[in-house]
C-alpha cells in the first residue's frame, strides 16, 4: 500500500469527522455525573468512546494544522495547546473507564470530587496530581480550541463557519463552571459539529493539498 499526502489528509479529515460524530452521540441521554452512575456499563462504554474520540480528534487537528501551515505562530500555539488538551483528555477518559468504576463503591466521595473537578467545579477533597491533569486538560481544550479556531479562520483554507464554531464552542465551555450540570451536554454539541464540518472540509481539499503547482511558461526572449 502506497502512503500518499492525499491519503493521509483524507484520513485526518475522516478522523475529525468521526470524532465529532462520537462527541455528539455520547452526549445523548448521558448518565448523571455522580458516583452512582460510574460503575454502570453505560458509563464505561461512553468513557471508552470519548477516549477513542480524543485520539481521532488529535489525528484530525494535526491534519488541519498541516493543511493550514500558513496560520503562523497563532496556528502553531493553538495546535499545540489543543493537541495537549486532547492528549490529556484521552488519559482522563481512560481513567474514567478503568479506575473510577473500581473505586466508586468504596470511595464515592473521591469519585464525586473527580467528577466535580472534571466539570470545572471545586472538589471538596484533595485529588493530588489528578487535579493538575484535569486543569491542564481543560485549559488546553478551551484556550487551544479558541486559538486554533481563530487561526483556521484567518488561514481561510478550511470551512470558515466551522472554524468560528470551534472557537466559540470551546471558549464557551468556560461558562460551565457557573452553570448547572444540565448545560454540559448541549455545550459540547457545537464543538462536535465543528469537528465534523472541518473534517469534511479537510477531506474535500485533500486533492488540492497534493496537487503540484502549475508550471508557468517561460517568458519569450526579447529580440533586439
Amino acid at each position: 500500500m502506497t502512503i500518499t499526502t492525499t491519503g493521509l489528509t483524507r484520513a485526518a479529515g475522516a478522523a475529525a469527522a468521526v470524532a465529532g460524530t462520537i462527541f455528539v452521540a455520547v452526549q445523548i441521554n448521558h448518565p448523571p455525573m455522580d458516583a452512582a452512575s460510574v460503575p454502570s456499563a453505560d458509563w464505561v462504554l461512553r468513557s471508552w468512546a470519548k477516549a477513542v474520540m480524543s485520539a481521532l480528534a488529535l489525528a484530525g487537528i494535526t491534519g488541519m494544522y498541516l493543511r493550514s501551515r500558513r496560520s503562523g505562530v497563532l496556528g502553531l500555539a493553538g495546535y499545540l495547546l489543543f493537541a495537549a488538551g486532547y492528549l490529556l483528555m484521552f488519559a482522563v477518559e481512560v481513567i474514567a473507564a478503568t479506575v473510577l468504576p473500581t473505586v466508586a463503591g468504596s470511595d464515592p466521595g473521591y469519585v464525586n470530587d473527580v467528577l466535580a473537578a472534571a466539570a470545572g467545579g471545586a472538589p471538596a477533597g484533595d485529588l493530588g496530581g489528578l487535579r493538575t491533569v484535569l486543569d491542564l486538560s481543560g485549559v488546553g481544550y478551551l484556550a487551544g480550541g479558541l486559538l486554533f479556531g481563530i487561526a483556521l479562520f484567518r488561514a481561510g483554507v478550511l470551512a470558515r463557519w466551522a472554524s468560528v464554531l470551534l472557537a466559540v464552542g470551546t471558549a464557551g465551555t468556560a461558562a460551565l463552571a457557573v452553570l448547572p450540570e444540565a448545560f454540559n451536554r448541549p455545550f459540547a454539541v457545537p464543538v462536535g459539529i465543528a469537528l465534523i464540518g472541518l473534517g469534511i472540509s479537510l477531506w474535500r481539499r485533500a486533492d488540492a493539498a497534493s496537487a503540484p503547482e502549475p508550471v508557468r511558461p517561460a517568458a519569450a526572449p526579447v529580440v533586439r
